[in-house]
């Protein structure tokens, strides 16, 4: 047996049994807690009139409810730990010492004792430094009595699952991909060990970068651009913990599994909580006071996929582009004058001419977004009455000064002032209704909510210190001078231009630094790996790469088929997992969400353990998922069956190319 596996038998038991023993300090708690209870109503007729007995029963109680939910916290810890009591371990010799000490890394500090040396160490301790910042050799880290020095003789990394040891391997430096550390765990291949350190020698460059304010990776499919990424911000928590939390983390991602998701990636995190969300949900959030609804992009996509119409997609294209910003810049501009009619306003012997507010509005208040200007002229003048003569207006008098000065505004309504952008533009205005029946197409919402910036300015989103991009090419010009705007901290932004959800590809590279500033660095990866060769070859003949390196990690066959219709489809499918495998995840892929919805149905009303992922899915669960093809981006899986399309526009070849690259090990296209 290794030292790995048996340290892992150890450590479970000494795990089982601090569980056992916090499991009865709640019991104990809870019989605490019910004979205070019963002290309490059998008592309180007869405790003292001043309440003191009262008073000091009640904070007993609270104190014992307290300890015993700070108990079942530390045993839900543990009992998180007993399915992989640690991942990683470094074996390092102190400065002056014969015999190497072994340090395990795991998501949390264990301990038999409070105060007793750890079996485990937190990622986060100071001394798991020498795991994440050092290879093999001399390495150092900063301990309460000062820095301490030795030599790393060994570096060890785990795959522990349900308490069961999958693979370990000693590695020089620390492997953060779960497909190199399983090429590794299954394969002492002297020529795969040093591909491998180069590999992550490259990645270690990215992910400890700490000077690049904008980190732009271009990453081939199957590079580990998000692997990369989520490291990067594991590294970033870790070294910087005394200024950023998890919750100055925000990921802006294609669906909302993606933050469920990348737990089962990066286990470091532990239960870290990092704020995930998708930019077409925060849009609507921000429109809401304006229109009633919005669509998102994906009912842009079905859309397009089962009745495309061309002249709508060029308008999309049109209203996210440069373009569009130079003709609403000018309409901002002419709207600066024939917005507003100006007059005079008096209120109990303070008076404002027509030419003095004319003055205040485009002169002293000329920075202030133009619908918010004239609220600062309001609170400019009330200041001046209230100064004068010493007295707080009332609020019906308030109101009143606001009906005077917002009267001057020809109207305040975006919604009005965005139809007046679209006519002047040349293009078809939305419908002139209510509030309650104001919905948005997909191809305004952005140029709506840019208007609105401009008219009433913004709130700068201050907590976030990291921004993450995922899919970086599916956001287009106006979105990202949107994110600028409102995101001035340090970004991660990463995506491939080859699995757009386009007809033809865009190069967001292109316009990025024009947006983004002159500290944006662009880092180019053309190594694929995680996609065996079989699957990348096939991907890349759909979307026309020629140029990706590709790591020699052999599978199956891409195994094609035709089919009349969907149900013999279906039917192939069940075939092939009732035929089980040993494998995690499996996706079942298809193009719209009807044809997701009937896979969906069909499969679990025979299979029964089936999992579903809409638009609203906020969990990744293991087993047979179903979905469609847009709403799999940035997941992965290890076998994917597609449901695809004989007959292809640009936009099905896009959905197939995305759907082959979901394939880790296994893909099955199946076409009607």
């Amino acid at each position: 047996m290794s030292e790995g596996k048996r340290y892992l038998s150890f450590v479970t038991e000494k795990l089982k049994e601090r569980i056992r023993e916090v499991s009865q300090s709640i019991s104990q708690g809870e019989q605490e807690i019910q004979g205070m209870h019963e002290y309490y109503w059998e008592n309180y007729t007869e405790m003292d009139q001043y309440g003191y007995e009262n008073f000091d029963n009640q904070q007993a109680l609270l104190g014992q409810v307290n300890a015993n939910q700070e108990q079942r916290m530390l045993r839900h810890r543990l009992e998180k730990m007993l399915d992989a009591p640690f991942f990683g371990r470094v074996d390092f010799c102190y400065d002056g010492e014969e015999e190497a000490e072994s340090f395990y890394i795991g998501i949390g500090n264990f301990s038999q004792k409070t105060g007793q040396v750890p079996y485990i160490y937190d990622w986060r301790a100071p001394v798991s430094s020498l795991f994440y910042d050092f290879d093999k050799g001399e390495a150092s880290y900063e301990a309460p009595a000062g820095t301490l020095t030795g030599e790393i003789h060994s570096k060890w990394q785990y795959k522990i699952r349900q308490g069961k040891m999958l693979y370990e391997f000693e590695s020089d430096m620390k492997i953060d991909d779960e497909i190199l550390k399983a090429e590794l765990g299954g394969n002492g291949d002297i020529q795969l060990k040093n591909i491998v350190r180069t590999i992550q020698k490259e990645q270690n460059a990215i992910i400890r970068n700490t000077k690049d304010k904008i980190l732009v990776i271009q990453g081939a499919a199957g590079s580990g651009k998000t692997s990369i990424a989520l490291h990067r911000i594991a590294y970033l928590l870790y070294h910087d913990r005394k200024n950023m939390k998890s919750s100055n983390i925000l990921i802006l991602s294609p669906n909302s599994v993606f933050s469920d998701y990348i737990s089962h990636i990066l286990p470091e995190l532990g239960e870290e909580n990092i704020q995930e969300m998708s930019f077409d949900l925060f849009a609507y959030r921000e429109l809401r006071e304006i229109v009633t609804d919005c669509e998102d992009r994906y009912d842009q996509i079905e859309r397009e996929l089962l009745c495309p119409l061309p002249e709508e997609t060029e308008r999309l294209h049109q209203k996210q582009s440069e373009e569009f910003l130079g003709i609403a810049e000018m309409f901002l501009a002419n709207l600066e004058d024939s917005l507003m009619e100006f007059h005079e306003v008096s209120f109990k012997g303070i008076v404002k001419t027509e030419a003095e507010l004319v003055k205040l509005f485009y002169f002293k208040f000329q920075e202030i977004p133009l619908l918010a200007r004239m609220e600062a002229i309001q609170e400019y003048f009330t200041d001046e009455y209230e100064t004068l003569y010493n007295r707080k207006l009332t609020e019906e008098e308030e109101e009143g000064l606001t009906r005077e000065f917002m009267g001057m505004y020809a109207t305040r309504d975006v919604y009005v002032l965005y139809n007046q952008l679209l006519e002047e533009a040349g293009w078809k205005p939305l419908p002139a209704v209510s509030y309650e029946k104001r919905t948005l197409r997909y191809e305004d919402v952005y140029p709506m909510l840019y208007l609105k910036y401009r008219l009433l300015g913004k709130k700068g989103q201050k907590n976030i210190k990291h921004l993450v991009i995922d899919e970086m090419q599916d956001y287009s010009f106006l979105q990202y001078t949107i994110l600028a705007e409102l995101f001035p901290c340090k970004m991660t932004i990463l995506g491939d231009c080859a699995q757009t959800m386009e007809e033809e590809q865009q190069d967001v590279l292109q316009f990025l630094p024009g947006i983004l500033g002159k500290q944006t660095r662009i880092i180019l990866m053309k190594k694929s790996y995680r996609n065996t060769v079989e699957i990348a070859n096939y991907a890349n003949q759909i979307a026309g790469l020629t140029d990706m390196e590709l790591l020699e990690r052999h599978g199956k066959a891409v195994e094609q088929k035709i089919f009349a219709n969907q149900q013999e489809v279906l039917e192939e499918i069940l075939l092939q997992l009732q035929k089980g495998s040993d494998y995690e995840t499996t996706a079942v892929l298809t193009m719209t969400e009807q044809e997701a919805l009937e896979a969906y149905g069909y499969l679990k009303e025979r299979l029964g353990e089936v999992s579903y992922i809409d638009r609203n899915s906020s969990a990744f669960q293991r087993g047979i998922t179903v979905t469609t093809f847009y709403l799999a981006k940035g997941l992965e899986f290890d076998r994917v069956f597609v449901l695809g399309r004989k007959e292809k526009n640009g936009l099905l070849r896009q959905a197939e190319y995305i759907c082959a690259t979901r394939a880790l090990h296994e893909l099955a296209v199946y076409e009607v």
